[in-house]
């Protein structure tokens, strides 16, 4: 019954904080551009406007795969809010992520397919390190599940600083912002052409924001749990680490691919598998 409670609880509550979020995201944005910004609830009507409209595609199957990215993100979700296996959890983050990028290789435009070709990179950019990240949570807490390591009773930034710093650098690639927006920008601030997401329109377009918001509250959920001995403290990090990837958005301009692969490998093997190497001596000494 707990974990049916605390399933609801995810899938009603983080598309509402989500969007709240969201919303901030662009208040900040325009303050920092000079412009008051619209209100914060404007993510949410505008997709309730997206839902209004004509859902025009190419091919019907691109709506299917976005259906599917939108269920695995809400599975990743459960998964990680009910306590369960972080390493389960990751797998499954990844899975929602490739049925977006099958979802824009579906259209025709060659816009998408590049766009769909960047999100790749990008999943290769990120994913060594969120890995190394719930591995070393995992070998701290001597357990795998969510539950066991939101419990474990010191803070993990204690024993995975480096980790928590390759993670706010990635942070950056998966929230797709300035400089490592290459496949689409959440803002108008870099592009015309929408790049992954070029082909969609109507409803399909807004359960691909939607689906933003289950992704963000999960993201800032992983950086949650380096601190979730100190719940405060835990939820007043993660709101100023999203904060600080919207001040970079603005301070950047993007970048090339290749030097995203590059220097996210480099946080990587430095921040990450060095703070590894030192963890497991420390243990074993």
């Amino acid at each position: 019954m707990a974990f049916v409670i605390k399933a609801l609880l995810f899938i009603i509550l983080a598309p509402v904080v989500g969007c709240l979020i969201t919303g901030f995201d662009r208040i900040i944005t325009a303050r920092l551009q000079g412009r008051f910004g619209p209100p914060l609830l404007q993510p949410f009507y505008d997709v309730m406007k997206l839902f209004a409209k004509e859902n025009l595609v190419v091919r019907h199957t691109q709506n299917l795969y976005i259906i599917f990215y939108l269920i695995f993100m809400v599975f990743t979700g459960v998964l990680f809010f009910t306590g369960g296996d972080i390493l389960l959890t990751i797998f499954a983050f990844t899975l929602a992520a490739i049925f977006f990028v099958l979802a824009a290789f579906k259209g025709s435009s060659p816009f998408s397919h590049v766009g769909a070709h960047r999100e790749l990179i990008q999943i290769m950019a990120y994913e060594p390190m969120i890995l190394f990240c719930v591995i070393g949570m995992g070998v701290v807490a001597k357990s795998f599940y969510v539950a066991d390591i939101a419990s474990f009773p010191k803070p993990l930034l204690i024993y995975l600083p480096g980790m928590f710093i390759g993670l706010l650098y990635v942070l950056t690639i998966k929230l797709r912002k300035s400089p490592f927006d290459l496949s689409t920008s959440h803002h108008a601030h870099q592009e015309i052409v929408k790049g992954i997401t070029t082909e969609y329109s109507g409803s399909a377009m807004a359960l691909i924001e939607i689906a933003h918001w289950y992704e963000t509250v999960l993201i800032l959920g992983l950086v949650y749990l380096f601190f979730a001995t100190i719940p405060v403290v835990g939820v007043i990090i993660a709101l100023l680490a999203y904060f600080f990837e919207i001040v970079i958005d603005n301070a950047f301009a993007r970048t090339k691919w290749l030097y995203t692969l590059k220097s996210s490998w480099v946080v990587t093997l430095v921040f990450a598998f060095g703070n590894f190497l030192i963890l497991e001596m420390f243990l074993r000494g």
